[in-house]
């Protein structure tokens, strides 16, 4: 039998379904989260906004409140990169990526001279750090002091990847900053890592968060391999399709696939956000034009917004004394009507973040 060919339009609006993004949903935002299964944050600020563009009534004040509380939190997860989690996923998914860090460690950087004994450096990081929050600063000067003929950063980086670590607040608390001060898991949540945690659902949960994927969506997702293996385990429990070039896609059976021509609505998606980073074939949701404009040589990926359901241009939020301004720069004309609605999409946005503050949106196109 020939599977069914779903094309570019229909991925799309299958992606932007499962993120929450055809429309806002009314859920609390621990339950986005762990839908969205985590949400990149390398920097402190994006998953606020990528959660209000997602759920109705959404404030900021909600997902402060769940870092201050330890319900969720910011940690090294998928593809070695900080995300925010629950703290339920924290303890079930930090296992599951950890060949992915002990490669990075193992690759052509390594961890430092021979001869050193990486379990004891991590004992003492471990035990450094559950004394109170440390700055990677502060580790590595005490690494130091304990292997003087080690290299303290790349001894550092081998510590990072190997314990579990979580970032405290402020850090990730919007409207705060601050150095970045580490505990481990353990210390912070009073729980240990999941002791049998499932492959099998970390791929569902990818799927329908992302889904119709190919292995090689998933793998890039998660900074995993082999896991062909794993879909060939969940055998029949999947539905089979293709894309436009033949590859097989795999999704959950009853997981929702739009029409093709269902309406999207503007959008403003944050730096980092998973909805751009999360496939090797990303033609669902940005041109290879447009994404070497939001892919910087030096690791940032910049904010965007959708028109349409795909990226159609980039955005910078500014915030200087009582005064905040929203910039748009469309790679592309739109309408009339797109343009007004990312106006008022804009205006919503910095009322959010900024409800004090004077406000402006500028488009340029």
């Amino acid at each position: 039998m020939t599977a069914e060919v779903l094309g570019k339009r229909a991925l799309n609006r299958a992606l932007l379904e499962r993120q929450l993004l055809l429309r806002r949903h009314a859920m609390p935002a621990l339950d986005a989260i762990e839908h969205l299964v985590g949400m990149q944050a390398q920097a402190p600020n994006p998953p606020y906004v990528g959660l209000w563009s997602r759920l109705e009534g959404f404030g900021f004040e909600e997902l402060a409140d769940l870092v201050r509380e330890r319900r969720a939190l910011r940690m090294v997860l998928m593809r070695g990169t900080l995300h925010l989690v629950s703290a339920r996923d924290a303890v079930a998914i930090r296992p599951l990526t950890q060949p992915v860090l002990d490669r990075y460690v193992a690759g052509p950087q390594g961890a430092g001279p021979a001869g050193v004994d990486l379990a004891a450096v991590r004992d003492v990081a471990r035990a450094f750090f559950e004394e109170e929050p440390r700055t990677d600063k502060e580790l590595r000067a005490h690494l130091a002091g304990r292997w003087p003929d080690g290299d303290a950063a790349l001894l550092a980086w081998a510590v990072r990847a190997g314990l579990p670590l979580v970032q405290v607040p402020p850090r990730g608390v919007w409207g705060r900053s601050g150095v970045a001060r580490h505990t481990t898991l353990r210390t912070w949540l009073g729980r240990d890592l999941d002791a049998a945690p499932s492959i099998e659902d970390l791929v569902r949960r990818y799927l329908a968060a992302f889904g119709p994927a190919t292995v090689q969506d998933v793998q890039h997702w998660s900074g995993l391999t082999r896991l062909g293996e794993v879909v060939e385990r969940l055998g029949g429990g999947l539905a089979a399709f293709a894309d436009e070039n033949g590859r097989t896609l795999y999704d959950l059976p009853d997981a929702p696939r739009p029409d093709p021509e269902t309406p999207a609505p503007v959008r403003y998606v944050p730096e980092f956000d998973n909805l751009t980073l999360s496939h090797a074939d990303r033609a669902r949701i940005v041109t290879e034009e447009d994404r070497k404009r939001i892919f910087t040589v030096n690791g940032i990926i910049r904010a965007t917004v959708l028109v349409d359901g795909f990226v159609r241009g980039m955005w910078k939020m500014e915030h200087r004394r009582e005064a905040a301004t929203l910039g748009v720069d469309l790679f592309a004309p739109v309408t009339g009507a797109e343009r007004a609605a990312l106006a008022e999409e804009g205006e919503r946005l910095l009322a959010a973040a900024y409800p004090e503050a004077s406000r402006e949106v500028v488009i340029r196109s």
